[in-house]
């Protein structure tokens, strides 16, 4: 049985007195961890949950959420993770399409739960920061699973149409973390990891949480990212990991304080999420003296599929090759292997690949149509197995005939001093179809006009590629892990 609750189970007993989850001052240990998760279970199952119930988490990162995590695995329940700054018509739909039969929220941003609840009917559950306060004094029989049980099942962002939940089951989950603690992270019981990744969102949940427990390491949490408080807890807890995406990696970068951050016991640096720009990269790297390895993965793989390995060559700009137990291609509309160094869809099927979408089997059918998941993202391969994102399917702009792909675009708009972040979108055009907009965020103190940015792409690309419409904004849209959305980019009215 590779169940994930007998991750915590077998690291409690070996490194109990070690420290598991820290928030500032709040520190639990794997033994507090444990028994608390266990309390946990127990009040689950007063209040009705039996194995196969789902039980929706909507925490931020505080120490109640793997509490309430490994305490609904325990008494055998499935989770079902949701943004706490979700709405109580967002979380509505997720209690309805999962079943759920109890909702877990924070005491100070239960509302939208509250309403949730009231509207299905469903049980709430308001805890503190560290758990529930009124936990019973037992300690429930841990329920078996069986691998192939569901564990969590995680909405994807829902691109299109309403979100899909990925049944996750503990052979997914328990496998995706052994394989990035083993042979991506290496982590020690003596790392520390940070936990600023969202543990609603699957990158946080299995590199960080789930990793974290199964190596005896110490997650430290932050529960909403601040380019600052990173830095400062990286230098108060001693880091040695750090996990998260462009954005956050952006945020320290130009933070006012950064000069005088310490970040020396970093080891391993980690994105994903989305394609990490390229000056942010080396900017980064220079300014920390620390190597960013960059992977990718999905909700529906549990997540990581690919990564570049500390123990291989590093191509940056790359996503790396595939992970233990993954497998992917590159292949065309009818399924069919594309040569190396063309563009094509990324395929994948392995440990990791979901049992498919929650109620949902012509959604599944259509994602896995013949064992291998179609992610949606174009990419190509080359000579050595290495994988390089060309962007979303759905993404591609085609300007008069032409694949335009935003992120080479993004790119080269990086590449200005006074750029901080840059999102490309397609707008509809009568003459060409669609025609290429930029919308661009400047560095704090920085200035430059739409015009200098179109010539500064147009200088750098095909004639076809530079944007003809470039407009500044203050900051731009992002999803809950701080990755850009552009599909919530529009161009102002003219």
């Amino acid at each position: 049985m590779t169940s994930l609750a007998q991750n915590l189970v077998g690291t409690a007993e070996k490194h109990g007195d070690r420290p598991a989850i820290k928030l500032d001052d709040a520190v639990l240990t794997y033994a507090d961890l444990l028994a608390a998760a266990r309390r946990t279970a127990t009040l689950f199952a007063s209040k009705g949950i039996e194995p196969g119930d789902r039980v929706g988490l909507q925490l931020p990162n505080v120490p109640a959420y793997p509490v309430s995590f490994f305490g609904a695995l325990l008494a055998g329940a499935v989770v079902v993770p949701m943004n706490p700054l979700l709405k109580a018509r967002e979380v509505e739909y997720y209690v309805k399409d999962s079943g759920a039969k109890i909702v877990v929220a924070l005491e100070g941003m239960a509302d939208a739960a509250t309403e949730a609840a009231r509207a299905t009917g469903i049980e709430l559950l308001v805890v503190g920061p560290l758990g529930a306060p009124d936990l019973p004094d037992t300690q429930a029989e841990d329920v078996e699973r069986a691998d192939d049980d569901t564990a969590v099942i995680l909405y994807t962002s829902g691109t299109t149409g309403q979100p899909k939940g990925a049944e996750l089951t503990h052979r997914n989950m328990a496998t995706n973390c052994a394989t990035s603690a083993e042979t991506l992270f290496e982590i020690t019981p003596d790392d520390v990891i940070m936990g600023c990744l969202p543990l609603f969102h699957v990158f946080g949940l299995t590199c960080g949480l789930n990793a974290s427990v199964r190596s005896g390491s110490c997650l430290t949490l932050i529960p909403r990212f601040d380019g600052g408080k990173a830095l400062e807890v990286i230098g108060r807890d001693k880091v040695t990991i750090f996990e998260g995406v462009p954005t956050m990696y952006n945020a320290m970068l130009n933070h006012p304080d950064r000069d005088q951050a310490d970040l020396s016991t970093l080891r391993a640096c980690a994105s994903g999420g989305s394609a990490m720009p390229a000056e942010v990269m080396k900017g980064f790297e220079k300014a920390f003296d620390a190597i960013i390895l960059e992977g990718y993965g999905l909700s529906e793989t549990s997540p990581v599929s690919c990564f570049n390995h500390p123990d291989r060559e590093r191509k940056p700009g790359t996503i790396g090759f595939p992970v233990r137990g993954m497998e992917q291609r590159i292949v065309d509309d009818e399924g069919k292997d594309v040569p190396d160094g063309e563009v094509g869809e990324i395929a994948i099927r392995g440990e990791g690949l979901m049992k498919g979408y929650w109620g949902r089997p012509d959604a599944t059918k259509e994602a896995i149509p013949d064992g291998w998941f179609r992610s949606g993202d174009l990419a190509t391969k080359d000579a050595d197995g290495y994988y390089t994102i060309v962007d979303r399917k759905k993404e591609m702009i085609i300007r008069g005939g032409y694949n335009v792909y935003p992120r080479e675009i993004e790119e080269a708009l990086y590449e200005h001093p006074a750029v901080a972040e840059a999102a490309v979108i397609g707008m509809p055009d009568d003459e060409w179809g669609e025609e290429i907009g930029a919308a661009v965020a400047l560095k704090s103190g920085q200035s430059a006009e739409p015009d200098e940015l179109r010539e500064h792409v147009k200088e750098r690309l095909a004639a076809y590629k530079y944007p003809r419409r470039v407009w500044i904004v203050d900051e731009l849209p992002k999803g809950p892990t701080g990755k850009i959305l552009r599909r919530e980019v529009s161009p102002p009215e003219k």
